[in-house]
């Protein structure tokens, strides 16, 4: 139940363990008045990537990647991202936030050309885990071939006065948030055969990378996952988690958990959220501990993984 051999990603050019906690935060730089800006610059590219051992996929790509890179920011700043597309057809960049109608990101407003650029600006808000991908038409096809990535709201203790304490654990650099173990996980499959149904499943594309190498976990830390679901061909995707419970929030735009000691949550396509738990109730020994989707096929095809508890980390 699992693939042989290893998949090479010094040639794919992502491994998917440094994904879990690679976060890009752009530059900040002030603007007139003071407020934050926050600035990145993401590319458009075709490549072909392993997703697994011997199996090379044609993607569609957000900065040679799949997914994309994890965009990180808070609350309340000014966003500017520059989109240049360096692939063979029209991309885009659709985020899953609140901005005007010029900033969507769909065809008339954000979709360019090969060789072209476009500046999307908006207010970081709501706070919460989000995504963005490419809303160029067919949506399906640049949606399956990788053109999406992560996009997570810190929510800024300052605005939220009444769960202040909850908020600052969130928000990346922060005395509270260190204490945190926050991992950026992305459900996928590939249909490497192009009949509309999926060979492969995974989460961070390489099927069963996080069972060949266990996420290590420090069992005197919490942890928080960040789980986006933007498996094509699927109507929707699931995430249980063995020998523990979590706490889960809906879109990530509260700061109290929609349900609560719960170890299996379904998302459709482009749900998102945040799940919290630990491993230090007197019950949880160090080892291995599965998680993968729920539906049988998925894992079978690569969609498992564990984590492996230890004492402490260095």
């Amino acid at each position: 139940m699992i693939t042989v051999g290893d998949v090479d990603y010094a040639r794919n050019g992502f491994d998917p363990t440094s994904m879990l906690t690679d976060w890009y935060t752009g530059e900040v730089s002030t603007l007139p008045g003071g407020r934050r800006l926050r600035s990145f610059e993401v590319t458009a590219e075709e490549k072909e990537i392993e997703i697994a051992p011997g199996v090379m996929f044609p993607a569609w790509t957000f900065d040679g990647r799949v997914p994309g890179p994890a965009l990180r920011a808070t609350e309340g700043e000014r966003l500017r991202i520059v989109f240049k597309n360096y692939g063979s057809h029209p991309h885009s960049m659709h985020f899953h936030g609140i901005h005007g109608a010029r900033m969507d990101g769909v065809p008339g407003a954000g979709v360019i050309q090969p060789g072209e650029e476009f500046v999307y600006e908006f207010d970081a808000k709501p706070f919460g885990c989000h995504l963005y991908h490419c809303h160029a038409l067919p949506l399906a096809r640049h949606m399956h071939k990788g053109m999406y990535g992560m996009f997570v709201v810190d929510p800024d203790p300052d605005r939220h006065p009444e769960f202040a304490d909850v908020a600052r654990s969130r928000l990346l650099g922060s005395p509270e948030n260190g204490k945190w173990q926050e991992l950026a996980m992305v459900m996928n499959a590939f249909d490497t055969n192009f009949d509309g149904e999926n060979e492969f499943y995974a989460c961070n594309t390489i099927a069963h990378c996080y069972a060949k190498r266990p996420i290590k976990i420090a069992r005197d830390r919490p942890v928080r996952v960040y789980l986006v679901n933007v498996t094509e061909f699927d109507p929707i995707n699931s995430f249980h988690l063995h020998g523990n419970f979590f706490n889960y929030f809906d879109q990530g735009t509260t700061l109290t958990p929609t349900l609560k000691t719960v170890d299996l949550i379904t998302q459709c396509q482009a749900q998102r959220g945040i799940l919290e738990f630990n491993y230090a109730d007197q019950g949880h020994e160090p080892g291995l501990y599965m998680f993968h989707a729920h539906q049988s096929e998925f894992t079978e095809l690569g969609w498992m993984g564990m984590f492996d508890v230890v004492e402490t980390l260095s």
